[in-house]
């Protein structure tokens, strides 16, 4: 029988997203002028406040606030009206010193000899739904939202956005798990305020979302999926109605509350741990990046067509305490679950410091994760610049999205004789 499945995005404007992107902006900034720091930090923000709390320990000192403020502002929370905008609203930082209690645990005379910086357990998905190995649901509620922000920061087609929005997608799929249909699509947008009735407001989000942004989606995506997008869609549009009061103004934001939002929309698992605003010896972040790429490039390879990789470590300890695969029954290869994960752990340095070195993640990456998920996004190399008033000025060459490289599917191939 066919079935229905769902998943949903925020936009970079959604409270809980804009603290994700302060908390690694701050990340950024410290691995820029000291790449050996080590830094935890969780950002609330609210109507008109910002607070910025967590351990860091470093050899740099930063103009945290100023930092904060930059973020909002790129996100286009610039205006009064807004009850949130970054050059009036107060910042606050609690940072201070991460416990000698943990590095202890974590830095070692041999950086080879890392240890993990937290026990639990990470997980790493890949589907060969999507072109990019990513489940589809969520793949199409994240293009939605990126399409928004451009139309947004366009300001001509529509011209009434406001940056905080959520969208939800439901895909149907047949009994052999392949995608038939869109099913429903769920927008809502934050806007500005309407002269006139809120029906005739209502009525004109409603026609520009389905006749200017969803055919704006529908180009990023090759013929097959296109075809999914049909006339019988049902749409909910704002179905609250107004939504003038967003962002903090309009709910409280934190670091870490979009955990599924941020790998892949409910499919496959997660372990609980949140990604921004961490640095790398974190495993919480580090090894969910680093099960990703394994997942990935196994499923590119065509161990399966499907794959879910988790990773396990107890703080403090080098080695990783499992790793686990399910295929869920679309292995191609003559292996059991259990054989595949033992081929993959020889593959795979699961150590820590090993992941930070082979996916160069002691580099400032992280600010472009923060919004519209970690996984998924094309590898690409940029230059990104750093300012700071105690530092100066610094030019970065770096990689962003190494875990999302198919740099290992012809040794997966030859290992598993495909």
């Amino acid at each position: 029988m066919p079935y229905l499945f769902t998943s949903e995005s925020v936009s970079e404007g959604h409270p809980d997203k804009i603290a994700d992107q302060i908390s690694d902006a701050l990340l950024d900034n410290f691995l820029a002028f000291d790449p050996e720091s080590k830094v935890a930090c969780e950002t609330l923000v609210t109507t008109g406040q910002v607070v910025l709390a967590g351990e860091v320990k470093s050899n740099t000192y930063l103009d945290v606030q100023n930092i904060a403020r930059d973020v909002i502002n790129k996100i286009g929370y610039t205006k009064g009206e807004y009850q949130f905008s970054g050059d009036s609203c107060g910042v606050i930082s609690l940072i201070h010193e991460q416990s000698q209690d943990i590095n202890r645990g974590v830095d070692r005379g041999s950086k080879e000899e890392q240890g993990a910086g937290d026990q639990g357990m990470m997980f790493g998905y890949a589907s060969k739904e999507t072109e990019n190995f990513m489940p589809l649901a969520l793949d199409i509620s994240h293009k939605i939202l990126q399409v928004l922000a451009e139309l947004r920061r366009e300001g001509t087609r529509i011209n009434y956005l406001r940056p905080d929005a959520k969208a939800q997608v439901t895909i149907e799929y047949s009994d052999d798990n392949v995608p038939q249909r869109i099913d429903t699509i769920v927008v809502s947008t934050q806007h500005d305020e309407f002269n006139g009735d809120d029906t005739a407001m209502l009525a004109k989000i409603k026609e520009d979302i389905i006749n200017v942004l969803i055919p704006e989606v529908e180009k990023h995506f090759p013929t097959d999926i296109q075809k999914l997008f049909n006339d019988n869609i049902t749409y909910h549009i704002n179905p609250t109605g107004k939504f003038v009061i967003g962002g903090p103004h309009g709910d409280t934001g934190l670091t870490g509350r979009k955990i599924i939002v941020d790998t892949y929309g409910g499919k496959g698992a997660h372990g609980g741990g949140a990604f921004s605003g961490k640095d790398p010896s974190k495993v919480d972040r580090s090894a969910a990046y680093a099960a990703r790429h394994v997942a990935k490039n196994l499923v590119a390879a065509g161990v399966s067509d499907e794959m879910l990789v988790q990773v396990s470590y107890a703080i403090g300890v080098v080695e990783p305490t499992s790793i686990f695969v399910d295929t869920y029954g679309t292995s191609n290869v003559d292996l059991s679950d259990g054989e595949i994960a033992e081929k993959a752990s020889k593959l795979f340095d699961m150590r820590p410091f090993a992941i930070e070195e082979r996916l160069k993640l002691r580099n400032p990456i992280y600010l472009e994760t923060a919004a519209y998920g970690h996984m998924g996004k094309q590898p690409q190399t940029l230059t990104k610049v750093f300012e700071s008033p105690y530092n100066g000025k610094i030019e970065k060459e770096v990689e962003l999205f190494t875990w999302e490289k198919l740099d290992m599917v012809e040794v997966v191939k030859t290992t598993f004789g495909i």
